[in-house]
């Protein structure tokens, strides 16, 4: 029950948007469930009308505690004879409130239903033959209807779930990205929502008709015949010892089996991504091993749930059929009629298929809470760079980009330390420096990735963290190093620089890119699509289809992060003249391991450790001897070759 509430309290955001379709299908399961009641009524009716004539049957004296004795009563005294008598005057108008309902009703029935020993005229004929198949059809109707409506909103409500765990993860910071795997997020979209969804659409039908039928029939079981009715419910009590049982034993394999999915859904990315290097040094073997070890667990805890729903309704049955020997021995013991034992037993065979039911969702709802607590976990996830409340918004760049005393670390690690940086509006800033120096960690900070640890940043005196997420956003255009390329058109990937771009800018920005002649040449030109990551472009092609995505953006702040690094010498000619075009009356930042690409920077700066170590022109740098000249002299570039005598 715990379980199903917290789904319950999880989907009813989403369940609340289709609600008169929601609430519908809840009608119709009551309208089921109580036409399983009139069913069974229906059963005792005949059955009485059938057997009307026969001789009733012997009473037997009851023995025992079935007789309550004088001494008993009289000795009853306090709050016992208060509370017994009044359950007893209760139950006398409720039993006489039955009596007038049933009495009524059999007048009003009676000239259309048949009877032993009573001449049959057209209407007995015309209501024996439609009684049954009339409350059948009724009850049938009532539960497609149900299970329609609740699939309907149940369906819509899981897909706006999916949607709202990606809107979700796009709100968090990277941080969150970096200590989190693909396998993961890819089983929380899909995965964890399926569950939900399968519960939603299997389960949720059965959650409110089955408990519906119980209510209606074993309600009617216990006016018709109390004593019967309880020794019933006892055994459907402890059925659900099992149901517990079984339903932790699900619960612990579901989680064991998510786990291990999750690992395996990210061990795939890893391998097919990176198809190339596997194949380069042989790793078939070794990605084979992993995986099918990771098929085996899940393959153990997948078992581990098949051995819970699979022993749950032979359980319920064997202890079902225990119940329903002991009440056949004591309708006979007790001299039960004809009619009731009937009721009785219809109603048995009512009740048995949605018990089995239940106990079968509790399996369902089980392995599916082990879901549901993790999207609950996604969505309590909070980012750590937050807009402003009440964000200040900008339109341009017109003055100067600054650092003031900015510090940063990941986790423990320290990696940009006191930096103080002013870029002025117009200014082509080089980046250069060793691997793991902070370099890509000061883009990161300019594009509000991440916030400063200590110090501030600033756009024309604003601070980075009071401006408007998007307003700043839409000052920069990227291109770097790692091309994005989405498994969409040509036209739709330069498109991505900028909402509402026309083909015409599109186009425009392709020809300024040097991209617009190969676009022209694949298979329908810009409306071609590149395929997922762009594998049917060189990397040239990729990066310069990045490049005219930045053009079409237009933005005053251009940040190349080592934008030619992973490209030939002809594919870098190429890149590096559509960059220039690019960064013409732009401020830019680039950060280059190639420090040939920085000759045309108005100042490089130089970090080690996150520290300023250089700071100067070119030239200046290398006449310095420092640490930027060695690193130039490592790539053949010498001060004598820059400023020749």
């Amino acid at each position: 029950m715990r379980n199903l509430l917290n789904i319950r309290r999880f989907a009813w955001p989403y369940i609340r948007r289709y609600r008169q379709r929601f609430f519908a299908g809840i009608l119709f399961a009551a309208i089921f469930g109580l036409m399983n009641g009139v069913s069974v009524w229906a059963t005792k009716t005949v059955v009485e009308r059938l057997t009307l004539s026969s001789m009733p049957p012997p009473t037997v004296t009851s023995k025992g505690p079935m007789v309550a004795s004088t001494s008993t009563v009289s000795t009853s005294t306090g709050w016992v004879a208060r509370v017994k008598a009044r359950v007893e005057a209760w139950w006398a108008q409720v039993k006489a409130w039955g009596a007038r309902a049933k009495a009524y009703t059999d007048r009003r029935l009676d000239p259309w239903l048949p009877m032993t020993g009573r001449h049959m005229d057209w209407r007995q004929i015309l209501g024996g033959l439609l009684l049954l198949p009339l409350l059948v059809l009724a009850r049938s109707s009532a539960g497609y209807l149900s299970v329609y409506c609740l699939m309907w909103s149940s369906e819509r409500m899981v897909n706006d779930m999916r949607v709202a765990v990606l809107k979700k993860l796009n709100t968090l910071s990277l941080d969150f990205f970096n200590r989190s795997t693909m396998g993961d997020m890819l089983t929380r979209i899909n995965g964890d929502t399926y569950n939900l969804q399968n519960t939603m659409s299997g389960g949720l039908s059965d959650a409110i008709k089955d408990p519906m039928t119980v209510i209606c029939v074993t309600g009617y079981l216990f006016f018709n015949d109390w004593q019967l009715t309880l020794v019933a419910v006892g055994f459907l009590l402890i059925s659900l010892i099992p149901m517990k049982l079984l339903g932790q034993k699900a619960r612990r394999a579901s989680q064991g089996s998510l786990n291990a999915t999750i690992t395996q859904s990210s061990l795939l990315v890893e391998a097919l991504s990176g198809i190339r290097i596997v194949k380069a040094f042989a790793l078939e073997n070794e990605q084979e091993s992993r995986f099918r070890a990771l098929c085996n667990q899940r393959v153990h805890h997948g078992m581990k749930g098949v051995q819970a729903r699979g022993l749950i309704q032979p359980l319920i049955e064997v202890i079902s059929m225990l119940g329903l020997g002991v009440l056949v021995v004591w309708i006979v013991y007790t001299g039960k009629t004809v009619a009731n034992m009937a009721a009785l037993l219809a109603g048995l065979f009512f009740l048995l298929a949605p018990i089995k039911r239940l106990a079968a969702l509790n399996i369902v709802v089980s392995e599916a809470s082990v879901s549901v607590e993790r999207l609950i976990h996604i969505f309590k996830e909070q980012p750590t760079v937050k807009e402003a409340p009440q964000p200040k918004h900008i339109e341009r760049f017109t003055s100067e980009l600054r650092f003031e005393n900015v510090s940063f670390a990941y986790g423990n690690q320290l990696v940009v330390r006191e930096v103080n940086l002013t870029i002025p509006g117009g200014f082509k800033l080089g980046i250069a420096g060793e691997s793991g120096c902070g370099k890509s960690t000061l883009v990161n900070l300019i594009f509000r990735f991440y916030d400063p640890m200590r110090g501030r940043i600033t756009v024309d005196g604003l601070d980075l963290r009071e401006i408007a997420v998007n307003d700043l956003r839409k000052l920069m255009a990227l291109v770097s190093q790692e091309v994005v390329i989405f498994d969409q058109t040509a036209a739709e990937n330069i498109a991505c620089g900028r909402h509402g771009a026309s083909r015409e800018e599109v186009e425009k920005a392709a020809r300024l890119a040097n991209a617009h002649e190969f676009i022209m040449q694949l298979p329908q030109g810009y409306d071609t699509r590149i395929g997922e990551r762009g594998v049917t472009l060189s990397g040239g092609q990729r990066q310069r289809l990045s490049i005219a995505r930045a053009f079409v953006r237009n933005a005053p702040i251009l940040v190349l992060d080592e934008a030619t690094a992973a490209l030939d010498s002809q594919s870098e000619a190429e890149v590096q003249a559509a960059i220039d075009r690019l960064a013409e009356n732009r401020t830019v930042i680039s950060i280059a391991h190639r420090l040939s690409t920085l000759m045309t920077s108005d100042r490089i700066i130089v970090l080690e450790q996150g520290r300023i170590i250089e700071d100067g022109a070119f030239a200046e740098l290398l006449q310095k001897g420092g640490a930027f000249a060695a690193m130039a002299r490592r790539q053949g570039i010498v001060a004598a070759a820059v400023n020749p005598p």
